[in-house]
């Protein structure tokens, strides 16, 4: 069985390989549920659940966004199930050319070897 740790440390090794969208399989529970900090038109609202979802958020977040510089920290294991990481990026909006910076931490949350529940936090 896959330690919560090393779970954490696959997902932050592989978002810092720019791999994050390949690895789903393989740490993402099929029924995972993704929850935003706010609702989000492209995605119908704040929350999604399943994993072919999440591949689809992955693939609209790579198809609308160009990340200019992506810091991660973690992941830092809270009791037995979860984790956070934290995000700070540059990212440039590919339809407008707007460039932002934004920080967040996302909380992770671990069943049976799997990531069931991820939940972001940021400021709009």
């Amino acid at each position: 069985m896959t330690s919560l740790m090393e779970i954490g440390q696959s997902l932050v090794d592989n978002c810092r390989a720019g791999t994050e969208r390949e690895c789903l399989d393989q740490l993402y529970s099929r029924e995972a549920v993704s929850v935003e900090a706010m609702a989000s038109p492209e995605m119908g609202g704040a929350a999604i659940t399943g994993l072919d979802a999440i591949k689809g958020k992955h693939d609209w977040w790579q198809s609308a966004f160009t990340v200019h510089d992506l810091q991660i920290g973690g992941p830092y294991i809270h009791g037995e199930d979860r984790f956070a990481v934290t995000f700070k990026m540059d990212t440039e909006e590919k339809a407008t050319g707007k460039r932002d910076s934004m920080q967040e931490v996302a909380v992770y949350t671990v069943a049976d070897g799997k990531i069931v529940r991820e939940e972001f936090f940021y400021t709009p």
